[in-house]
């Protein structure tokens, strides 16, 4: 088992390894468009970044929502059980309130920082 393990990792390691330029130009002329890397500004990649995890944010909402709901709907009366379903549904909504809102400050703050960076 150990030498599979070590024989994964030897084959998967060097897909891990990023380059970085730090010649000035000499990674795109050694590698050109194959060198992996991206030049993004770095607003725009904090933006995506945060982007994603209110994306995947909102999916948790939506997981518990429907778990709430399946938890409610298989109470057959058992008031614990209904409350249970209430306060995750509940808790959920609050979450969701809170993402949106993190969501539209954010959206306002990148839009802010690529609009100041595209003037200059």
């Amino acid at each position: 088992m150990k030498k599979y393990l070590i024989a994964l990792t030897a084959f998967f390691l060097p897909l891990a390894a990023k380059a970085q330029d730090l010649g000035g130009g000499l990674l795109d002329k050694t590698a050109g468009d194959q060198a992996g890397y991206s030049k993004m500004p770095i607003e725009l990649l904090v933006g995506n970044i945060i982007s994603i995890a209110l994306g995947i944010l909102g999916l948790i909402f939506l997981v518990l929502t429907v778990y709430g709901g399946y938890i409610w709907m298989i109470a057959r009366g058992d008031e614990a059980k209904v409350e249970k379903a209430k306060e995750t549904m509940t808790n959920s909504i609050i979450g969701l309130a809170i993402v949106l809102g993190a969501y539209a400050i954010t959206y306002f703050v990148v839009s802010g920082l690529i609009q100041g960076t595209l003037t200059k």
